[in-house]
């Protein structure tokens, strides 16, 4: 990989990066000669997976809640201060919260559902975007969607709307930053056994991974974190220099053909078993 290092001198941001799509990212961003800075809650693990990380010092841990305005600034300060930069701020922290149908949602579950999903987002797209912009040397923002935000019936009420939002914010963010250089996109994936994910759910990795894999469109591989962590290295990297206002949806054409997977599941886990 020495001779092909797609991040080398870069200086990422990755919220939501102690554990998952996070930490598949921080570790493969680094791997490809990145500078990191992990920005997450879960101060243990954080600590923990940037103390892994070689060479030492390549990455650092932040503690940062992203419905706090204040931390996120923070957290793109501790870069610019510990690695004299930001080119890329990846906005991944992320609930699935509320599992309530849309006749049963109360709004405070909704309410803290969009206070990590889009508040947080946004968030992390202002203040990355204004540190790229004083630099003048452009930058790369990605935010993580979801299926959900492509079409309903892949989540939870609540979080299709964030993710949806999500979405929406991104276009918007590509179209007022991209006269600054700084391109805007979204990575979607499909169903991944993440800790977020198996929790939401009730089943273990190898559960959703085979859940995943029975519905899924294309058959053979199996997503798994590094594959969003990879979609997210493309859009981090110069060879996508010239994408911005893009979700690139890692689903193996389950959205084009329309596979109603929150259905399915609901199915799956009624029944019991894999």
């Amino acid at each position: 990989m020495a001779g092909n290092l797609r991040l080398q001198g870069k200086v990422a941001v990755i919220t939501g990066g102690s554990s998952g799509i996070g930490e598949a990212s921080a570790r493969l961003f680094a791997a490809h000669g990145a500078s990191v800075v992990i920005a997450d809650i879960q101060d243990s693990a954080g600590r923990s997976v940037a103390a892994s990380i070689s060479p030492p010092g390549r990455c650092t841990y932040i503690h940062c809640d992203v419905r706090d305005d204040q931390q996120v600034a923070a957290a793109v300060s501790c870069a610019v201060d510990t690695y004299g930069r930001i080119d890329v701020m990846f906005s991944n922290a992320g609930i699935v919260g509320t599992m309530a149908s849309v006749l049963e949602l109360e709004l405070d579950d909704l309410d803290a559902v969009l206070a990590i999903n889009l508040r947080g987002t946004a968030a992390a797209i202002k203040h990355a975007g204004r540190a790229m912009v004083a630099a003048g040397t452009g930058g790369s923002i990605i935010c993580t969607a979801s299926v959900a935000a492509v079409q309903a019936g892949y989540g939870p009420a609540a979080y299709c709307v964030t993710k949806h939002a999500v979405h929406g914010l991104m276009k918007a963010a590509a179209g007022e930053l991209g006269e600054k250089g700084v391109r805007v996109n979204c990575v979607s994936p499909y169903g991944v056994a993440t800790p977020l994910m198996c929790g939401a759910v009730g089943l273990s990795s190898h559960e959703v991974e085979a859940l995943m894999s029975e519905l899924a469109v294309l058959k053979g591989p199996i997503l798994r974190t590094e594959d969003i962590a990879a979609a997210a290295l493309f859009l981090a990297s110069d060879e996508s220099a010239f994408v911005s206002g893009h979700n690139l949806v890692v689903d193996g054409a389950t959205t084009v053909v329309g596979t109603h997977l929150s259905t399915a599941l609901r199915n799956f886990v009624g029944s019991g078993g894999v």
